[in-house]
């Protein structure tokens, strides 16, 4: 029974629902638990075209939080997803993550120190 549980999850059995600030290491390992598993994360940059276009982690989803349809363009996203929210340094972010918990989203980690931390603790990007 535990089997099917686990695979019937979208998620890797070490995940849990729920809302999380986490490190940059720990988000690396998250995002290759998800992939190990193959299953489906969405890494959400919140950053301008123009930081996304400088460097990104690699398949992520840009919504700018400075754009003025922003919160009508988080709302569409599905709330079931697991999400990893990042933004240039945590700030943004970090609003954008009070605001996903609030919008009901069910799983979402908040990467602190956004894409700095990520690249200081060796994440890739594209």
């Amino acid at each position: 029974m535990a089997m099917t549980l686990a695979h019937s999850q979208p998620y890797p059995a070490t995940h849990k629902a729920g809302h999380y600030n986490i490190s940059a290491a720990k988000a690396k390992q998250l995002v290759s638990d998800f992939k190990k598993a193959k299953k489906s994360m969405v890494i959400l940059d919140i950053r301008t075209p123009e930081e996304h276009a400088g460097s990104h982690i690699q398949d992520s989803l840009l919504i700018d939080y400075l754009g003025d349809d922003f919160k009508a363009s988080l709302s569409k996203l599905d709330k079931e997803k697991v999400y990893l929210i990042h933004c240039r340094s945590g700030g943004r972010s970090s609003s954008a993550f009070d605001l996903m918990k609030k919008l009901g989203f069910k799983s979402v980690y908040h990467l602190d120190g956004g894409i700095i931390a990520w690249k200081k603790a060796g994440g890739t990007t594209k």
